[in-house]
């Protein structure tokens, strides 16, 4: 018997939904910061065993859209609601802000819904089934399971309980696979999460990258990537006094990137500035994002 579906994570921003989906799949996938809204596109993420194949649907942080950018990812996070066989709703184990958004997401969902409380380390038991309690009242899921992804605590009774809701039949993919997504997203990927541990309020939120070349020469791979933001004061910044922070920037990417496509990496980062690219559809389309 062979189990195979798609399981679509979803919740507020930070959460843990990435963190979880990478402690499931035993390596990085998903980018991971401390700051809101890290994650901005829909990734999937294949977990393969002999007799089962989840599809993991990582997608952006519920929060209520400001701009185009943000409209785009809520959709996203809509359509993977819907495409789905299961849902994981991911929750902390006190009320958080914003939380209304998420339940007016999974409003008229007949998905099955599976609560995940997260961060189980950082509260009681009794304060963990209190809020289990409350939920009852708001989210009709189906089961719930209490877990400490970055602790990789409870994530064995996760996977069984995802997999007593998934249908039988063959694998999606090959059971080789890790992601649908190409080595150039990854890099980007990478590229935009050192952005984000190394710079604080706008900056990271004003910035999106784009490989411009990824070639292979001589047992080297040579990456040109842009990094654009929407301000003049954003790309000084960025690249820092004497080049500093772009140069940082770039030296915490670059082992990453070699770990990635197993090959030493030339890398070399420019910074262009594109003002209000977070609410041009062409600009956005040049950057991979569509609501889908």
């Amino acid at each position: 018997m062979h189990k195979s579906g798609f399981v679509s994570v979803i919740g507020r921003p930070n959460v843990g939904k990435s963190t979880l989906i990478n402690t499931i799949l035993g390596q990085k996938l998903c980018i991971v910061s401390p700051k809101a809204q890290t994650t901005r596109h829909k990734i999937l993420g294949i977990y393969n065993e002999e007799n089962c194949q989840i599809i993991f649907i990582d997608s952006p942080g519920i929060i209520k859209p400001k701009y185009h950018l943000q409209k785009m990812m809520m959709k996203s996070v809509r359509n993977a609601i819907f495409d789905a066989e299961l849902v994981l709703l991911v929750m902390e184990p006190t009320p958080q802000a914003m939380e209304s958004e998420v339940f007016f997401q999974i409003q008229k969902v007949n998905t099955p819904i599976i609560l995940v409380i997260n961060k189980s380390d950082t509260a009681s038991s009794e304060q963990i089934q209190e809020r289990i309690q409350n939920l009852k009242e708001i989210v009709p899921f189906k089961d719930f399971v209490v877990i400490s992804a970055l602790k990789k605590q409870n994530i064995d009774a996760l996977k069984s309980k995802i997999l007593n809701f998934l249908p039988e039949g063959p694998a999606f993919y090959d059971k080789e696979m890790l992601s649908d997504r190409p080595e150039r997203f990854f890099i980007s990927e990478i590229i935009r999460e050192k952005i984000f541990l190394n710079t604080d309020e706008e900056i990271p939120y004003s910035c999106d990258v784009s490989v411009l070349m990824c070639e292979e020469r001589e047992n080297i791979f040579w990456i040109e990537a842009e990094i654009y933001v929407t301000r003049k004061n954003h790309k000084a910044i960025l690249i820092g006094k004497n080049g500093q922070m772009i140069k940082k920037i770039g030296t915490e990417a670059r082992p990453e990137i070699q770990e990635l496509l197993q090959k030493e990496v030339y890398l070399n980062l420019y910074v262009k500035v594109s003002e209000d690219w977070k609410n041009n559809p062409l600009k956005l389309k040049f950057f991979g994002y569509n609501e889908n």
